[in-house]
């Protein structure tokens, strides 16, 4: 089943997590309380600390700023599928009506105990013939072109649009979440979490973005929009799996209990041609999305 959710940019703003906005301004996560709660500044021999805070709060204030303009201008919008799934090994059976799409996954490689496991995403969905279907979200969300390419000629003003589009499309896609556990889903009917909870991902089950370690591949962008028609809220889907507005995330929405992220890490020869192989696609073109994970 398929959803298009749209947010007004004011309702995104209390699910910003704001740590990852001051990351890309060098300020220490520490000082983050400080500067959008106003909390005390922690004393430094130096006054550095005081400094950072100081500009933390122009910046936020002309993030502040720069969002209520958008509010006047644009939406940010989220598709999200939801479908019957199963797993077989490494694989993620997608049931999408007539037809049963294959979602490849990669294990981690290192060595491991009964403690530490070699996970994959497959181990958190039901595997085929174990009981009835698993269920799998399948999401992608992004703010127009227009509201991250705003003030282009000023190369400040850009990169804070930029910085501000990103933040958004991320805060969008926890409230579509949201919706997804406790409505749409409906497998967490009853939570009631503060959103700093939300932010610590203290909810049931994960949301592994395509690019991140869980699910490096970006390649899987072609599944995916294959899936939802990324499209629908104005997304391009590059040559190179990469998504047009940059200003953008997708990924998988997990209910397991259990569920957790890790990291794929390095992957072996081995490993690398049987997902080439479940992939479908030539290990030359392969390599071109799994660089950073190939460790032969």
């Amino acid at each position: 089943m398929l959803h298009t959710l749209t947010y007004h940019v004011r309702e995104a703003v209390p699910f910003i997590n704001w740590h990852y906005f001051f990351h890309l301004w060098q300020i220490p996560a520490n000082l983050v309380p400080a500067i959008v709660n106003g909390n005390d500044v922690t004393e430094d021999h130096d006054g550095r600390h005081l400094l950072l805070v100081q500009e933390g709060r122009r910046l936020y204030q002309e993030a502040l700023a720069m969002v209520g303009e958008f509010d006047d201008k644009y939406e940010i919008r989220c598709r999200v599928g939801l479908y019957d799934a199963s797993s077989e090994g490494d694989d993620i059976l997608i049931f999408d009506e007539e037809r049963t799409m294959l979602l490849p996954c990669l294990r981690q490689q290192h060595p491991a105990t009964a403690d530490n496991p070699d996970l994959c995403l497959s181990d958190f969905i039901r595997p085929a013939g174990s009981g009835p279907k698993d269920r799998l979200g399948v999401f992608a969300t992004a703010v127009p072109q227009e509201m991250e390419d705003s003030y282009a000629d000023d190369s400040y003003l850009s990169l804070m649009a930029r910085a501000v589009s990103d933040r958004l499309a991320e805060a969008a896609t926890e409230m579509a979440h949201l919706k997804v556990r406790r409505e749409l889903w409906g497998y967490a009917p009853g939570e009631d979490l503060p959103v700093v909870a939300l932010l610590a991902e203290k909810f049931q089950g994960i949301r592994p973005a395509v690019g991140y370690p869980s699910l490096p591949d970006q390649s899987v962008n072609f599944i995916l929009n294959d899936l939802i028609d990324m499209g629908v809220i104005g997304i391009r889907v590059t040559e190179n799996g990469a998504m047009m507005p940059h200003a953008a995330v997708s990924g998988l929405m997990i209910a397991h209990p259990a569920a957790r992220y890790f990291a794929v890490g390095k992957i072996g020869e081995d490993q690398f041609r049987d997902y080439s192989r479940r992939r479908g696609l030539p290990e030359k073109r392969m390599k071109q999305f799994l660089t950073s994970n190939i460790s032969f």
